[in-house]
């Protein structure tokens, strides 16, 4: 009954597209161009991935952190390691950038030695001296400047200068307003690089630059580069594949017109929504691309074959409609279905990538399944020339292979599949997981450089930040709790991969050295007694409340430890995590202090950690909603485990590689099990749906059945799985590490997956047909979603 009514939806769906061809034409058109319109809502993505839901603990710790103390993550850095700095030329063109760089609006303030500011004691009270007051003579008075910055000023040190390798630096912190804003790109991108290229070309020295906000700016550049690099690639790699199999320009043109109004289409959804362009969602477009090339190669590969054998195009068109429409819609909805399923994570990140594939895929499903036979019903009958490739013999030469390994080497294949099990599962328990920020970003970037140049000269650019609450007003400045705070602070400087910490303590070591004019050895804390005096004099300094505003807030109750992390691996910061936690707890009583630790490189770690559990998830529903399909197709409990294992198999495979290659789990190469599986499940749904019909034309005999299925599908899944293959490979042209990973990755899964579909699928077919050749399990109601192929009942019809 079901099948029936099916067979009666397509038929009526194919005469209502024939016979409404300009309508449907004009509503293309228009919706097109009103998806073009929203092209102005695009934007990029401005501020940092955040893969934790909003009210997470971890994300409401660092919320409360920004609400404290400002943005934590809004610095640029400079540094130069070049001894031509140190001479008086050099030296005062580096003080006239900091000037240049203050006079920008968008900069909040520059901490530079040219403004350095120097503590010193006068009468009773601490003041602020200039280091520079005027600029530089002679090589004597530079030299004089540097030997007091380097060997008298420890406050400085790692924030201004390295003394071991003398790198200078100098820090420009934003105004917090434009961090997540388009202002930040304009700025960073235009002006101050134009100024950093000026001050190179005026010195010949090469300017190091870093920070959060630099870094994400040029990251985010470059993921706008590779979006029209990507999609012309997509456009050349599938193309040319699908010209080799048809060796039709007209096939080759409408095809690439069906996708790129599906990426014209994906934009404008993109617009619609108002979501940002962010890494992922840069890669809709290509990947529409990627997966519509398969709905065409049905479509034509289906009018081509029925041309062939009667010639009638009217027909041909008609039956193109409604036999392979319902069989490409489901193949559809599987892949949108593995994509859908990112929906039900809680992170922004990955629900709007979800939402938007799964749409887009939809969306190009509709386009194919229209624009493809309106398109050539106003064309001519193809030549016999286009045909020819229906009989090449090298394909015939590949599906006689296939026949031949699952009619005789059944035992060879199993035994094949479970070594190949064994030996993935092995690989699995080797797989890392990676929290690192800049793990996936491209190594070949000045940028990317510039961070291993920062890492090496002062310790890195990630900035940790340990929040202490002494839960009582001006509890902060007690010597007991500054005692903690120092102690933290030695546990700290004692992790390698740790910057040395900044904090008020830092402060009131200085205040001592002050105290005792200025003589470094007494830049520690004071004693009992020596505070009493030296908070007096700090007490009558004007301009100690703006000392002390970047470290403890407004009460004095909390207080912000600061210490930049190294790109580590995953286990190392988990580890430093764990090492801190151990001695936050012993420093600091529970039930006198609250202390918890925060930023971004941590905010990272944890979001992966998160994100890895609930893909699971995902992936989990991903093969129940298949599953779930698969019983209400089949209603076969044994179909379902057989159709499930050839596409389980190469998930596994794939996870064995990334662990004997070292690829680690992390946000882009987790996505890959999910959309493979969602893609690769459809050769399964053609081949099981083809097996169906050849049992039901074939009196119930298996081995018949599956030989026919074998031989009708093979050649459009070898078809199909190859454009996908080359595809999704040209992603690994991308300068980011995870999109190279995400399209071997998926390329090499859908490959094992064709394989597993066109010789372990039959082989399981075959080796149980005595369990699953049961008449009742077909007899029941089920949706006819592949029709059988015309030869003695074309009559019929």
């Amino acid at each position: 009954m079901a099948a029936k009514i099916m067979q009666g939806f397509w038929a009526k769906t194919a005469r209502i597209i024939l016979r409404n061809r300009i309508l449907i034409l004009l509503l293309i058109g228009a919706v097109t161009l009103f998806l073009g319109l929203q092209w102005e809502n695009m934007r990029f993505s401005n501020s940092q991935a955040n893969l934790l839901p909003d009210d997470h603990p971890v994300n409401l710790e660092y919320k409360n952190f920004l609400n404290q103390f400002g943005e934590e993550g809004n610095a640029i850095v400079f540094g130069i390691n070049d001894s031509s700095l140190f001479n008086p030329d050099n030296f005062n063109r580096w003080n006239k950038l900091s000037k240049q760089l203050q006079a920008f609006p968008e900069i909040d303030f520059v901490i530079s030695i040219d403004n350095l500011q120097e503590l010193v004691k006068e009468e009773d009270a601490f003041v602020m001296k200039p280091l520079i007051t005027s600029e530089i003579k002679s090589q004597a008075q530079l030299d004089s400047i540097t030997n007091h910055l380097f060997n008298d000023l420890p406050f400085y040190e790692d924030l201004l200068y390295n003394k071991e390798t003398r790198t200078i630096r100098t820090v420009a912190n934003l105004d917090k307003d434009i961090i997540n804003t388009t202002v930040r790109k304009d700025f960073i991108l235009e002006d101050l690089n134009n100024l950093i290229e000026d001050f190179e070309d005026e010195t010949g020295l090469d300017v190091h630059i870093s920070g959060m906000p630099y870094i994400r700016t040029m990251n985010s550049q470059n993921i706008i580069d590779e979006i029209g690099k990507f999609i012309l690639a997509a456009l050349i790699v599938t193309s040319l594949i699908f010209f080799f199999f048809f060796r039709s320009i007209r096939a080759t043109l409408i095809s690439m017109s069906v996708v790129i109004v599906g990426v014209m289409w994906a934009f404008g959804i993109l617009g619609l929504l108002q979501y940002e362009i962010t890494v992922l969602t840069a890669l809709i477009p290509p990947l529409i691309i990627v997966i519509g090339i398969p709905n065409c190669v049905f479509l034509i590969n289906k009018y081509q074959q029925e041309v062939k054998k009667h010639g009638n195009q009217a027909l041909s068109l008609q039956r193109v409609i409604s036999k392979i429409g319902n069989a490409t819609l489901m193949t559809n909805v599987t892949t949108a279905s593995g994509f859908a399923t990112f929906i039900i994570t809680d992170s922004k990140l990955l629900t709007e990538f979800g939402v938007v594939a799964s749409i887009n895929i939809l969306c190009i499903f509709l386009l194919s399944l229209l624009i493809i036979p309106i398109v050539y019903s106003y064309m001519s009958l193809p030549k016999t020339k286009h045909l020819k490739h229906l009989n090449k013999k090298w394909i015939d030469t590949f599906v006689n292979w296939m026949e031949n390994i699952v009619r005789n080497k059944r035992i060879e294949v199993y035994i094949t599949s479970i070594v190949l099990l064994v030996l993935s599962i092995i690989g699995i328990y080797q797989i890392d997981i990676s929290g690192s920020i800049i793990e996936d970003m491209p190594k070949n970037a000045e940028f990317f450089e510039d961070i291993r140049f920062f890492e090496k000269e002062f310790d890195g650019i990630m900035p940790v930040e340990i929040v202490i609450d002494s839960k009582r007003p001006n509890g902060i400045m007690k010597p007991a709790t500054l005692k903690r705070i120092d102690r933290l602070g030695e546990v700290i400087e004692d992790i390698p991969e740790l910057s040395k910490p900044v904090s008020v303590v830092n402060l009131v070591k200085y205040s001592k050295q002050a105290f005792y004019n200025g003589i470094p050895k007494y830049y520690q804390l004071p004693t009992t007694q020596e505070n009493n005096f030296i908070m007096n004099v700090a007490r009558k300094s004007e301009g100690n409340g703006n000392l002390l505003k970047n470290f403890v807030d407004s009460t004095g109750q909390t207080a912000r430890m600061t210490t930049f992390m190294r790109d580590v691996k995953t286990e190392r910061m988990e580890d430093i995590e764990a090492r801190l936690n151990e001695n936050i707890a012993k420093i600091f009583p529970a039930d006198r202090y609250s202390v918890y630790m925060t930023g971004g490189a941590l905010l990272f770690l944890k979001g992966t950690k998160y994100l890895v559990k609930n893909l699971v998830l995902s992936l989990a529903l991903a093969i129940a909603l298949i599953a779930i399909f698969m019983a209400y197709l089949f209603r076969s409990f044994r179909m379902i485990i057989i159709s499930l294992i050839p596409n389980l198999l190469p998930l596994v495979l794939t996870a064995g590689i990334m662990g004997f290659v070292g690829v680690p789990i992390k946000p882009s190469t987790i996505l890959v099990f999910s959309i493979a599986f969602g893609i690769s499940v459809d050769d399964t749904i053609h081949f099981l749906a083809k097996y169906r019909q050849e049992l039901i034309a074939n009196q119930w005999r298996i081995k018949k059945s599956v030989y026919a299925a074998l031989q009708e599908t093979g050649v459009s899944m070898f078809y199909t799985s190859i454009v996908l293959f080359f595809g999704f490979s040209v992603f690994v042209i991308s300068n980011f590490g995870g999109t190279v990973a995400l399209g071997s990755l998926v390329s090499a899964t859908l490959l094992f997956a064709m394989l597993a579909n066109l010789i372990l699928l039959p082989s399981l077919l075959l080796s149980l047909e005595r369990s699953i050749a049961n008449k009742e399990v077909f007899k029941k109601p089920q949706i006819n979603i592949l029709p059988k192929e015309e030869t003695v009942h074309d009559d019929e019809e």
